[in-house]
């Protein structure tokens, strides 16, 4: 089973705008899961832990379970997050498959790229969103201004 890393924003000015941040990748991670791989987020596995240790721990501690991953789905948003651009940056480097959360479309290439046993690089970005989960996301998306 191949294991998709989620990558979004984490951090936020309020306590409400990070766990809106968590609730933003919780609802990528069921769209993985659904899609038929192990989907891995931090956010969900570190949302207590925040002031318990550096920043550069987290930081790195991700870095290393995104390098155990397959591949990488990030949020929308990821651009505006100093976590989120050091986790594109090394994927990249690393060659790994690099899936972009935008609008509602279906999962397609995500399933395609699940389903083709290749754990290659692909040669342009994906963009997914999660199939059928327009009223899930729409229930529990956090509103605020960015």
């Amino acid at each position: 089973m191949k294991v998709v890393y989620i990558a979004g924003p984490f951090r936020g000015p309020t306590p409400w705008d990070v766990e809106c941040n968590i609730r933003d990748a919780e609802g990528l991670a069921l769209a993985v899961a659904q899609a038929g791989a192990m989907p891995l987020c931090p956010h969900t596995m570190m949302r207590y832990f925040d002031k318990q240790c550096t920043d550069g721990f987290w930081l790195e501690g991700a870095l290393e379970l995104l390098r155990r991953c397959d591949a990488v789905l990030f949020a929308e948003l990821w651009e505006e997050s100093k976590g989120s651009v050091g986790e594109h940056e090394e994927a990249v480097r690393r060659g790994m498959p690099v899936f972009y959360e935008t609008g509602f479309e279906e999962l397609e290439q995500l399933e395609q790229w699940l389903q083709s046993g290749e754990y290659r690089c692909l040669e342009d970005p994906v963009v997914v969103r999660p199939r059928g989960q327009d009223r899930v996301r729409q229930q529990h998306r956090c509103h605020r201004e960015r």
